[in-house]
């Protein structure tokens, strides 16, 4: 299992099926969690990796979302954008570590420590550290309650609906439509560039040719000159002229 490669220690919940396990989860470092150890209900589908795993925290956890309760957690990727591509190991090392660094307050399954977080982030993460050392300071036998009957099904529902609804989808028009004009401004600056480089060597091109037919005109000129000097000389004279010459 890659999860035991990587260096986490996996029980199995049940010995008849390597679908249904624990893994010790630590709290990540520079986080109010640090040096927390959880641990963490797997489950993995039949149809898995085709479908996420379920995850639950057994010693509870303060974070807007996790229920502190059931442990259950609300996280995009597990829930609504699972890929095939994902593994145990990412959520482990990935997934989990950045939903504690970042909670999500505007989506809970916590009420209370996402309007705390919002309100107060320093009596947040004081209650945060408080939980860690009551339930979760090297020991795992410190459960959550079992959840009220549907609670949780109730609360997936709530997100989903709001997901629905727009509240959490940001405004995907805006930035497409600035890095369009982005562009187009970078390519018309591009367009204008090359069209002077191109009216500039043109007007270059013009300045030589006239300058050599005005070379030629001045030598057209001289001879006609020295041809019309020719003849008004008498034929002696043109004779010495040209010796002259």
């Amino acid at each position: 299992m890659k999860l035991m490669m990587a260096g986490y220690d996996v029980t199995l919940a049940n010995e008849e099926s390597s679908a249904d396990f624990f893994v010790t989860f630590v709290g990540p470092a520079e986080t109010c969690y640090a040096g927390g150890v959880w641990k963490v209900h797997v489950k993995l589908p039949i149809e898995y990796p085709y479908k996420s795993p379920s995850l639950g925290f057994v010693n509870r956890m303060y974070h807007p979302n996790v229920d502190e309760r059931s442990g259950s957690v609300c996280l995009d990727v597990i829930n609504q954008t699972w890929s095939p591509l994902f593994d145990l190991v990412n959520i482990f090392e990935v997934f989990l570590p950045q939903l504690l660094a970042y909670p999500n307050s505007a989506d809970p399954l916590n009420g209370e420590a996402a309007a705390l977080q919002m309100k107060d982030q320093k009596l947040y993460e004081a209650k945060i550290r408080d939980y860690v050392a009551k339930y979760a300071s090297g020991s795992t036998d410190k459960q959550c309650s079992p959840p009220p009957k549907g609670a949780v099904a109730i609360a997936h529902a709530r997100k989903r609906q709001r997901r629905e609804n727009g509240q959490l989808q940001a405004s995907e028009a805006g930035p497409s439509s600035e890095f369009a004009g982005s562009s187009s401004a970078g390519a018309s600056k591009v367009d204008d560039t090359e069209s002077q480089k191109r009216i500039s060597t043109t007007t270059t091109m013009t300045s030589v040719a006239t300058s050599d037919t005005q070379l030629k005109s001045e030598d057209s000129m001289s001879e006609l000159s020295d041809m019309s000097d020719f003849s008004d000389l008498s034929g002696d004279d043109e004779l010495q002229h040209r010796l002259d010459l």
